[in-house]
């Protein structure tokens, strides 16, 4: 288990205010965190950087369908 006491967390700049974001922390050593911002307490998931990076990429490509 990360120790995430320290993770600053960021939302988007496209999120709004209508609480349907995710927040990210990118300032923890060897990690990236993704949480809901609706429920800061239920905990995050926690990827490898590449592994984040591979799921931005394909967001940008178009690879990824909502």
């Amino acid at each position: 288990m990360s120790d995430l006491s320290g993770a600053h967390w960021r939302k988007s700049t496209y999120s709004t205010d209508n609480g349907n974001c995710v927040e990210v922390a990118s300032n923890v050593p060897e990690i990236i965190a993704v949480r809901d911002s609706k429920s800061t307490v239920s905990g995050a998931l926690v990827l490898p950087p590449a592994e984040w990076s591979a799921f931005l990429g394909a967001l940008k490509n178009g690879e990824m369908i909502a």
